[in-house]
């Protein structure tokens, strides 16, 4: 069988278990097998594959038809350029998360241009270890505390940091929210992408979510806002003088979490949109 014929059975077995972009996937499973980048695919459509290599792709293909995450059949994904590893125990990257990540960075970046050499950052629920990780590469001089309340999650969140070798720059915390953070330490930056599916709608998510992603990182409470409502009690205290804080929020959100915030005596700052023009993020700093 030939490269080409195994894409394009597999893709249409694929569409039948409701897969999408079956095509795309199909050729990322075989270019991770071959060894090769997927664009190379195209320029080898009439190599024949030996039956150890059709062996393997037969077996990711029945995975993802069970629909098992790409992400967790190849073990890992890119975030900001950087390959991350993933699994069942933490939350796969998501792409609109990337750019709360270079929000963070961008605002560390201006705090340097400006002449503050000592940077810290708090990651809030760190799992992967992506947001952390992005910071401490985009931001040199930056230190970073990652907080999750998993030991699985940071496990695999210091094996990503190492692999990018920034982990002697970010401190990894075992701890249930900001009161396991380091005592007397202020931030310039505190992120997150916290919890914020309600607990009612996580049995309607697509299976890949649903069975695959923690539910520690998915359970936002009844409506979703548990953890905003902790943050917008809990953070101000954390934050240096000019310091912000950047979260991520779920659709439709918006309006309830800068109600949180501002009752909470922060001025939010903005709220910004996601690759699909929805609000999807909350910048705020400290009012008086």
């Amino acid at each position: 069988m030939t490269v080409l014929d195994v894409i394009q059975r597999s893709s249409e077995y694929l569409a039948r278990k409701g897969v999408e972009s079956p095509r795309l996937q199909i050729e990322l499973m075989l270019a991770h097998v071959l060894q090769m980048p997927r664009l190379k695919l195209y320029l080898n459509f009439s190599r024949v594959l030996n039956e150890g290599d059709l062996a393997t792709i037969r077996g990711l293909v029945q995975r993802r038809a069970t629909r098992e995450p790409l992400q967790h059949i190849l073990g890992s994904t890119f975030f900001c350029g950087l390959e991350i590893a993933v699994s069942r125990d933490v939350l796969v990257p998501r792409p609109e998360t990337e750019l709360l990540a270079e929000r963070g960075w961008e605002f560390l970046q201006q705090r340097e241009a400006s002449g503050q050499m000592d940077l810290r950052a708090l990651d809030f629920g760190t799992g992967s270890g992506c947001l952390a990780i992005a910071l401490a590469w985009k931001c040199p001089l930056a230190r970073v505390v990652a907080i999750d309340v998993s030991r699985e999650a940071l496990a695999v969140a210091r094996q990503n940091a190492a692999r990018h070798q920034v982990d002697s720059r970010i401190e990894f915390i075992l701890g249930d929210g900001l009161a396991a953070a380091p005592a007397g330490e202020r931030f310039n930056l505190i992120v997150g992408n916290p919890p914020y599916i309600p607990s009612a709608e996580i049995a309607t998510l697509d299976p890949e979510v649903r069975d695959h992603d923690p539910r520690l990182a998915l359970d936002g409470g009844a409506d979703g806002l548990d953890f905003y409502r902790r943050l917008a009690v809990e953070a101000g205290d954390l934050l240096r003088p000019g310091g912000r804080i950047m979260l991520e929020f779920g659709d439709g959100q918006e309006a309830a979490i800068e109600k949180l915030f501002t009752r909470q005596k922060w001025i939010v700052e903005a709220v910004k949109a996601d690759y699909n023009a929805k609000p999807r993020f909350l910048v705020a700093r400290r009012g008086d």
